[in-house]
């Protein structure tokens, strides 16, 4: 079966209660819930991580390394800082795909760049908690053929 690690990035703990205008109801917990049922439903194995700092970020980057088959970020502001991400994306030569709750390009100016896209497959944005499903979908395409 193949394994996907979904890596959350700073502030998505407080998902729920975050500027919920933006970033919707949903908590980080009931992302989670949701990804492992699809999980089972597509036969995809679901592990989890979330971090405010860049640093347990790149670990756990580089943990997935022959421990997954992808990696599915939400780097949160980190997309548009972090070239140590997107160092540790390359390095551990995974599929990976870049994931927003909101449309970061209807957004400001800044968050319309993004580090880690250039090491990345792709990116889904814009879809809400609804995003986590589609990049699941995605990489379990991406991994199987």
């Amino acid at each position: 079966m193949a394994s996907v690690l979904i890596l959350n990035g700073p502030n998505l703990n407080l998902l729920g209660t975050r500027q919920p205008e933006v970033y919707g109801s949903t908590t980080l917990a009931d992302i989670e819930a949701m990804c492992l049922a699809h999980g089972e439903a597509i036969d995809l194995k679901v592990s989890f991580a979330q971090s405010n700092h860049e640093g347990a970020l790149v670990d756990a980057i580089h943990a997935a390394r022959g421990a997954h088959d992808g990696i599915i970020l939400n780097a949160g502001a980190y997309t548009h800082t972090s070239i140590a991400l997107m160092d540790a994306i390359a390095s551990v030569e995974l599929p990976a795909i870049e994931l927003h709750l909101s449309n970061v390009h209807a957004r400001e100016d800044f968050r319309h760049v993004s580090y880690i896209a250039k090491a990345c497959v792709g990116i889904i944005c814009g879809f809400g908690a609804q995003g986590y499903v589609l990049a699941m979908d995605a990489m379990k395409a991406k991994v199987s053929g």
